[in-house]
């Protein structure tokens, strides 16, 4: 009889087992099995395929625990699990099928605010792009990037619309506080200040510049047009090498294999009037030509060329976009403008002529990151006239006086910034 009741035990104590099991692999299954209706990247046909008898071969193994449960019923010297294995099993269990179908709503539910973060944010790290196509198809992303795009002003910057005056230090009472904040100088200092952008998902440092004469590119020392032997260097460098007080990432650059050297800068490079390097086969779909002319005004531009910036009196240059603010007129920004939440770097100019640096760091729990809708409302706020962004992600980051005084995170999580083609610096 006793060994007819253990045999019973076992029985009952397998069948519990396999009742757990089920409640594993059937989630696990049937998410694969969505994912794989929505992808063809990471699961394909076959695997689809696979992953739908896998399902009911865990239904089956639900079945079978049941029936061992009901046909092997407890008797008095039956042991009963300890409370505590049953609290942290149901624990384990509600968090595992919940967050797990909180994830599938919101990647594949009704609610598009979360896909759409999460698909524009990836395809813009470049080297994390595999978090989106893994888990939607080319149409669903390319639809995605489509809803939420810049639709840039069509047409130049008028620099005769700029009158530089560096602003009236003679005024008392001021529109509002960002007009404060910004023609407000420190005292003892008539070149520059920083001031803290704190907003409720992000934070970063914008340096209000106003001599825009000041305002300079400074190219790494070993910027060239081979991925293989150019190099980058880090903004401080750039910024102590030159002379200057301030410095903030400029060009976008390529990056093949997600860790170059960082000394191949996209597109045209003008710095003190000298064409450093153009490297013309990198084609523009938004943005243009981001510069300053010989009255030190900003200039952007969608069709000019190096040669034509050079021959047309540019003095200081490089080639990003896209433009979010054009002679007074802010870009549509549709969604969160198709580059997801990031870290953003940007440049302005007030229409009295004072430049603004804008650095919003990214991702950290104290700060998630902007998008282009966050920029353009930061920008506008403080008098922006004209406006464009600039590479963002891992290499975002200012400095100021030698040390980095914003919060650079990598791809990884990590705090730290990159080398990079060339700075936005201020000369002393």
């Amino acid at each position: 009889m006793k060994r007819e009741n253990r045999k019973k035990q076992n029985r009952r104590k397998t069948g519990v087992r396999l009742i757990l099991l089920s409640f594993l692999l059937i989630p696990l299954f049937s998410y694969l099995y969505i994912i794989s209706l929505h992808s063809n990247n990471l699961i394909n046909l076959p695997l689809s395929i696979l992953m739908v008898w896998l399902d009911v071969a865990s239904l089956f193994i639900l079945l079978a625990g049941i029936v061992l449960v009901i046909n092997n019923k407890k008797d008095e010297n039956y042991k009963k699990m300890r409370l505590w294995k049953k609290i942290v099993l149901t624990i384990f269990f509600i968090g595992y099928i919940g967050c797990s179908s909180t994830l599938m709503i919101l990647f594949y539910g009704p609610y598009n605010g979360f896909r759409d973060w999460y698909v524009t944010s990836a395809m813009t790290t470049l080297s994390h792009q595999y978090l989106a196509t893994w888990i939607y198809d080319d149409d669903t992303i390319e639809a995605i990037r489509y809803d939420n795009d810049v639709i840039e002003v069509k047409e130049d910057t008028n620099p005769d619309l700029v009158e530089i005056t560096g602003g009236d230090v003679t005024i008392s009472v001021y529109a509002n506080q960002y007009e404060e904040e910004i023609l407000k100088k420190d005292k003892g200092n008539d070149l520059y200040k920083i001031i803290d952008i704190k907003e409720k998902n992000f934070k970063g440092k914008m340096a209000v510049i106003y001599d825009p004469s000041k305002v300079h590119i400074a190219p790494s020392k070993y910027i060239g047009s081979d991925v293989e032997t150019a190099k980058g260097q880090m903004i401080y460098t750039m910024e102590k090498d030159s002379g200057s007080v301030i410095s903030m990432n400029a060009s976008g650059f390529y990056d093949p294999d997600y860790n170059s050297k960082g000394g191949v800068p996209r597109g045209c490079v003008i710095s003190n009037g000298k064409k450093i390097i153009n490297n013309a086969g990198y084609k523009f779909s938004v943005g243009g030509l981001i510069g300053f002319n010989n009255e030190n005004k900003l200039v952007l531009s969608r069709t000019m060329t190096c040669d034509e910036a050079m021959k047309s009196g540019i003095r200081d240059a490089i080639q990003y976009g896209p433009f979010l603010i054009v002679n007074g007129k802010s870009s549509y920004v549709k969604g969160n403008g198709g580059w997801g939440v990031a870290p953003r770097s940007a440049i302005a100019q007030r229409k009295d002529g004072i430049v603004l640096f804008l650095v919003i760091d990214g991702r950290q729990k104290s700060s998630l990151g902007a998008d282009m809708k966050d920029l353009s409302n930061i920008l506008l706020r403080y008098g922006a006239y004209n406006a464009a962004n600039l590479d963002g992600g891992t290499s975002s980051a200012m400095s100021v006086n030698g040390s980095i005084i914003t919060h650079p995170m990598n791809g990884n999580f990590q705090p730290k910034t990159r080398i990079v083609p060339d700075a936005w610096v201020v000369h002393k």
